[in-house]
């Protein structure tokens, strides 16, 4: 079950657009960009930032005593991803499909690290105390 905060629902939410995009991006090279381009980009480039932003402020109120780092940290990855997307809206803009094609790499990357964070952040590694020497390679029988 998933809960308001889980970052699944937030990716899930963004599927529909993130396979716009992808589609948009597999043009046929050297074809003209279809009417309406732009347009789309921005539709769904708006979609998924308004998920990642919701993500990033639940990953962010849920880690206690680094709130503010983690915040932080999630500002700069959507502010980068933000960027991506307004160079690929202004490349559909500008008629430019071997741009777009590459800013919408470039977004789909960035998303796909920035929902990896999401879901670190939720739910931590679990991790079992070092133990040094390793409990197999101890001796304690005397030599």
């Amino acid at each position: 079950m998933m809960t308001a905060d889980d970052p699944h629902g937030y990716h899930a939410r963004c599927a529909p657009h993130l396979a716009t995009l992808a589609a948009l991006a597999r043009g046929p090279a050297g074809a003209p960009l279809p009417p309406g381009t732009a347009a789309k980009v921005a539709e769904a480039a708006g979609a998924v930032l308004t998920e990642a932003q919701a993500a990033g402020h639940a990953a962010a109120t849920s880690t206690a005593g680094e709130q503010a780092q983690t915040a932080e940290f999630l500002a700069a990855r959507l502010a980068r991803l933000a960027t991506a997307a307004t160079a690929a809206v202004t490349a559909a803009r500008n008629a430019d499909a071997a741009a777009l094609r590459r800013e919408l790499r470039q977004f789909d990357t960035l998303t796909t690290a920035l929902w990896t964070v999401h879901r670190d952040i939720a739910v931590p590694a679990r991790r079992q105390p070092a133990t040094f020497p390793p409990q197999a390679a101890r001796n304690d029988a005397p030599a």
